[in-house]
C-alpha cells in the first residue's frame, strides 16, 4: 500500500491541463490553447482515440500559436505508426515547440483496434519495446534493435539541418489496467491516469505505479501523474450533469476498459450497448442516457456548479494525481476561468 504521506501536501494544485478531443473545431481549439496559456494552464493535451481526429495535426496547430504551454498527445497508440516515423514525428513537433512537447502513448483498445485489423497481442512487451526504441531515437542515438514487435538496423534520426542534439520529449503512458500501470512506473516519465473513474481508483493505481517504479530504483513520487477528468461545469447544475451524462453514455458502451475501471455494473453497460450502434448516433445516445443516473455522473466526473467541480477535482489530486487534465463539456472558457491559476 502506498502511504499518503507529506508528498501529497506538496502537490502544486496550480498545475492544470486542458484536454481537447473532437468536440471543437481545430481552429477553436487553437484559440482555447491560447486562452488556457494566458490563464496560466500548464499543458494542452489532444486526444486520439476514436476514428475521428488524429492527435498530431492539432498538436502542431496549438504549438504554432502558443509560446509557453506544453503540448501533449493524450494519447496516441503504439500500434499504427512505424517506430521510425513515430520518432521523426515527435522530433518535428519538438522543432516547432522546443522542450514543450510530451509524447503520451497508450496500448489502444478493442473492439476498435480489432476492427481495423490490429491484433493487440502481448501489449506489455509491445509497449516496452516501443518506449525503449523511441527514447533511444529521440536521444539521437544510432539504434539497432531486434525485438518481437520492432526491428531496426542501424537507424537514427538523421538531422542534417537544424538542431542535432538529443530531444527533451518525455514519454507518458496512458495506462488503465494494473499490469500496464506497473510497467508505466518502471519505464515511463509519467502516467496519464484515465478518466471516467472514481477518485478511489487512484489508490490502486498508485500502488501499481509504485510497484513498477521500485523496479527502476525510484518511487511513484518520481513520476508525473496528470489525470484526465471529465469536467462539465455550468451555473445551471442540471445542465452540467446532463452534459456529462451524454458523454458517459457513449463511453460506457464503446470503451469497455473504461467501463470496467469505473465500476459500472456489466448489465447496465450491456443495456446501453444494445441501444447504441457503432458509430453511435446522437439519437441513440439520447435514448440511452436515462440509464446513467446522477449518482454515477457525480461519482466518475467533475460535474455541476463551479465550486462543486473544483471540490471533485481536488479529490483526484488528494488521491495521487499531480494535476488534472480537464475535458471541458459545455462552455470551455468558463471551465478555464474556473480553474485558471492566473485570475487576472
Amino acid at each position: 500500500m502506498v502511504a499518503y504521506d507529506a508528498h501529497f501536501q506538496e502537490v502544486n494544485v496550480d498545475r492544470v491541463g486542458l484536454y481537447l478531443q473532437d468536440a471543437h473545431p481545430i481552429r477553436m481549439g487553437m484559440e482555447l490553447a491560447q486562452y488556457a496559456e494566458k490563464k496560466g494552464f500548464e499543458a494542452v493535451w489532444q486526444a486520439e482515440s476514436r476514428l475521428v481526429r488524429d492527435a498530431i495535426v492539432p498538436m502542431a496547430a496549438y504549438a504554432a500559436v502558443t509560446e509557453r504551454i506544453k503540448i501533449g498527445s493524450g494519447v496516441i497508440n503504439n500500434w499504427t505508426r512505424n517506430i521510425g516515423l513515430l520518432a521523426a514525428t515527435f522530433l518535428t513537433l519538438d522543432d516547432l515547440a522546443p522542450n514543450r512537447v510530451i509524447c503520451g502513448i497508450g496500448a489502444w483498445w478493442d473492439p476498435l483496434a480489432r476492427n481495423v485489423g490490429i491484433n493487440r497481442r502481448k501489449p506489455l512487451k509491445a509497449m516496452r519495446e516501443t518506449v525503449y526504441v523511441l527514447r533511444e531515437l529521440l536521444s539521437l542515438k544510432r539504434v539497432t534493435f531486434h525485438g518481437e514487435f520492432h526491428h531496426v538496423d542501424g537507424i537514427e534520426l538523421d538531422v542534417v539541418h537544424g538542431r542535432r542534439e538529443p530531444r527533451n520529449v518525455p514519454i507518458y503512458i496512458g495506462a488503465t489496467g494494473p499490469k500496464m500501470m506497473e510497467l508505466t512506473g518502471e519505464i515511463a516519465d509519467g502516467a496519464v491516469l484515465n478518466y471516467c473513474v472514481p477518485p478511489e481508483y487512484n489508490d490502486y493505481a498508485m500502488e501499481q505505479l509504485d510497484k513498477g517504479a521500485r523496479k527502476a530504483g525510484r518511487s511513484v513520487y518520481d513520476l508525473d501523474r496528470p489525470q484526465l477528468v471529465v469536467c462539465s461545469v455550468d451555473h445551471d447544475r442540471r445542465k452540467a450533469l446532463d452534459g456529462a451524462r451524454e458523454l458517459l453514455t457513449q463511453y460506457l458502451a464503446q470503451q469497455p476498459h473504461i467501463a470496467k475501471a469505473s465500476g459500472v455494473k456489466p448489465e447496465v453497460v450491456q443495456e446501453i450497448q444494445s441501444i447504441l450502434g457503432w458509430p453511435a448516433t446522437h439519437e441513440q445516445i439520447k435514448k440511452a442516457m436515462h440509464l446513467v443516473p446522477d449518482d454515477l455522473v457525480q461519482r466518475i466526473t467533475a460535474s455541476g456548479a463551479p465550486e462543486e467541480v473544483k471540490a471533485k477535482v481536488q479529490e483526484y489530486i488528494d488521491r495521487g494525481a499531480t494535476y488534472p487534465i480537464l475535458y471541458p463539456l459545455g462552455d470551455p472558457k468558463l471551465m478555464i476561468d474556473v480553474f485558471a491559476p492566473n485570475q487576472d
